[in-house]
């Protein structure tokens, strides 16, 4: 996140057999009224993705294209799209859907020198590979687009790259954009003074179905995200992070590593996430 101001892990209960064989399987959920299927990842898994933080932005970035094809992105859907000005490019990876309305899941790879970024962003950017693996094996009508912006924190550069760059061309097909910031600080929250109404509808229908809190908390004067490079295309769009009054010190900060996940309430934010999207493909036109 750009500033405008310059532990222990929480153990949970281990899964049962059922719960781990829904895992392998896939899970069914029932969310409003449908089922909606997607295949979670274990925790060991999200963690483990989660602890590969570096210190340097340039490894950062080709950590998050290797964690792309260890979750089954395939050669054709990645790129690394050079953004002016920056010497680390963006990321993508495109999961096909049977139409090319396109949602858009986007983190940023990029940290501040203080700690190692592991909050500020990798906690997002991590978490990208493990939706994407989430949703690969479930027929999908919306194709996604996940998205480890550079240069978040020089000013949004990665994502206006990617807007400007976009803008004549594809933006009506943009259903949607979640940008994911700073999870694992407390239990999942919306940014809901720029949510779009409906998505944020979705999230509290999805964490309902999952009995997983949500927060709305506003962070207007923290700062700004990859999410508002889009406001010039008045898309649909939602930001998912974790940050609250007491946690906000930990951000831009040498506190900002690893010790500062609450592994249980990171977990919980990616299992709501992943049927937070599954949710929004079978619901958005």
């Amino acid at each position: 996140m750009v500033n405008r101001r310059t532990r222990s892990t929480r153990n949970r209960p281990r899964a049962d057999a059922a719960r781990r064989l829904a895992l392998a399987i896939g899970l069914a959920l029932p969310v409003a009224g449908q089922q909606l299927t997607f295949h979670p990842v274990t925790q060991e898994i999200v963690l483990s993705r989660l602890h590969q933080a570096a210190r340097d932005n340039g490894v950062r970035e080709q950590t998050l294209r290797k964690l792309f094809e260890q979750a089954g992105c395939a050669p054709g859907q990645l790129e690394e799209q050079p953004v002016k000005h920056l010497r680390i490019p963006n990321v993508i990876c495109t999961l096909p859907g049977v139409t090319d309305s396109r949602i858009l899941v986007s983190a940023h790879t990029d940290h501040v020198k203080a700690g190692d970024g592991t909050v500020d962003d990798w906690s997002g950017a991590a978490l990208l590979a493990s939706l994407l693996e989430s949703l690969r094996e479930t027929p999908r009508r919306h194709t996604f687009v996940f998205i480890g912006f550079s240069g978040e924190e020089e000013g949004l550069v990665g994502s206006r790259f990617y807007v400007k760059d976009i803008r004549s061309a594809q933006p009506a097909r943009i259903g949607a954009l979640v940008n994911i910031e700073c999870l694992g600080l407390s239990p999942s929250a919306i940014w809901l003074s720029r949510a779009d109404p409906q998505l944020a509808a979705f999230a509290r229908q999805a964490s309902a179905s999952l009995h997983l809190p949500l927060r709305a908390t506003n962070v207007d004067q923290v700062g700004e995200d990859d999410a508002m490079s889009f406001a010039p295309l008045h898309i649909r769009g939602i930001t998912f992070h974790s940050v609250t009054q007491e946690t906000l010190s930990v951000l831009h900060s040498d506190r900002d590593t690893a010790w500062a996940i609450r592994a249980g309430d990171y977990y919980d934010s990616y299992r709501l996430l992943a049927a937070f999207l599954a949710l929004i493909d079978t619901s958005l036109d």
